[in-house]
């Protein structure tokens, strides 16, 4: 299908960047997403028949591509489940207009899926790593993380060519925010690139408070005593996270503001669970259903028409209007549609 001029949205923001979540699973229970009470063993996710197939996460991700995507990135739950997934990868690689793509993981199953998903042409990993203290690791991941485990793989995948690497970590006041310059001192001067991410009301769930947050800028004057750092240009329009260099040159650090400086009015995001439903935003209480129309036999121009539709009547702004009103309905949970 030959590319379309780029559809926008009703604040002028095109559609850019496309999250897969390959799989409603995952091997953690963080509290602040997938808590084990919530989720305890035996919990029934998506069956293989509700999730979308290969061939049909292939084909909507083609007719987004035509409709302006340029970035795609895997998420779960947690996408290393999901079995083939190096043949995702293959087939998604092999679309043209995909200039970047990418996977969001836990990294506990990195060890072996790093060098097969390099060879597939996956260009990033993105890891989470929310401490740098193991018994705070374990807590933070219900249990089920091995900080030395995680630490070990991200090595082993950049030995497969993954540069640069990325390590996401969400801070939380009075539970992580203690250690956020360890993490910085380990990884400084390896190329792996540290992303703090403000902690965020996703889903409904994980009891958020305002006062839990470590704002970034709080965070960089605590960086700053330690490690000057200098202000970078955005890699491109749209890019979430604010970079900064270290002042002595050992590598970068970037922080995500959501709550405390929100970038909506940039945001190119949308989301398809694995259940086939496209959301437009992080926030959603709702989104559409794509696999029943696809599974019914609609024709990829219908298709299309539908994606152009939602995507031009899109009008959210949620981390902008954070706290004005009384959420209506329940947002859908961050493992649904990824991070």
């Amino acid at each position: 299908m030959d590319p379309e001029p780029r559809i926008v949205d009703t604040l002028a923001r095109p559609l850019g960047d496309l999250r897969i979540s390959v799989m409603d699973r995952c091997n953690f229970r963080c509290p602040y997403c997938m808590p084990s009470e919530r989720y305890p063993e035996g919990y029934q996710f998506l069956s293989r028949r509700e999730q979308l197939t290969f061939d049909e996460i292939e084909r909507i991700a083609r007719l987004l591509v035509s409709r302006g995507v340029r970035k795609l990135r895997l998420t779960g739950g947690e996408p290393l489940l999901r079995p083939g997934l190096a043949d995702l990868v293959r087939r998604l690689r092999a679309i043209d207009g995909v200039e970047d793509l990418a996977m969001t993981t836990n990294g506990m199953l990195l060890d072996r899926h790093a060098q097969a998903l390099r060879e597939a042409g996956l260009d990033r990993v993105t890891v989470s790593v929310d401490s740098f203290d193991a018994e705070t690791f374990a807590l933070m991941s219900g249990g089920r993380g091995s900080l030395a485990t995680v630490l070990a793989n991200i090595q082993l995948a950049r030995e497969a060519g993954f540069e640069p690497i990325k390590v996401n970590t969400v801070l939380q006041r009075g539970l992580n925010d203690d250690g956020a310059l360890d993490i910085l001192e380990h990884f400084r001067g390896t190329g792996v690139i540290v992303r703090f991410i403000e902690y965020m009301d996703v889903g409904s769930i994980n009891d958020w408070r305002r006062e839990q947050v470590v704002t970034s800028a709080e965070l960089i004057k605590r960086i700053e005593q330690r490690w000057p750092l200098r202000p970078l240009s955005p890699n491109y329009h749209g890019e979430v996270a604010n970079r900064y260099a270290y002042a002595d040159g050992q590598g970068e650090v970037g922080f995500v503001s959501s709550v405390s400086q929100p970038f909506c009015r940039a945001c190119n995001r949308a989301r398809l669970s694995s259940d086939g439903c496209l959301y437009t935003c992080l926030f959603a209480t709702r989104g559409t259903d794509l696999k029943g129309p696809l599974r019914a036999g609609r024709s990829d121009a219908e298709l299309a028409a539908l994606i152009d539709s939602v995507w031009r009547r899109r009008a959210d702004r949620y981390s902008e209007l954070r706290g004005q009103a009384r959420p209506e309905k329940r947002k859908i949970e961050m493992y649904y549609i990824g991070g």
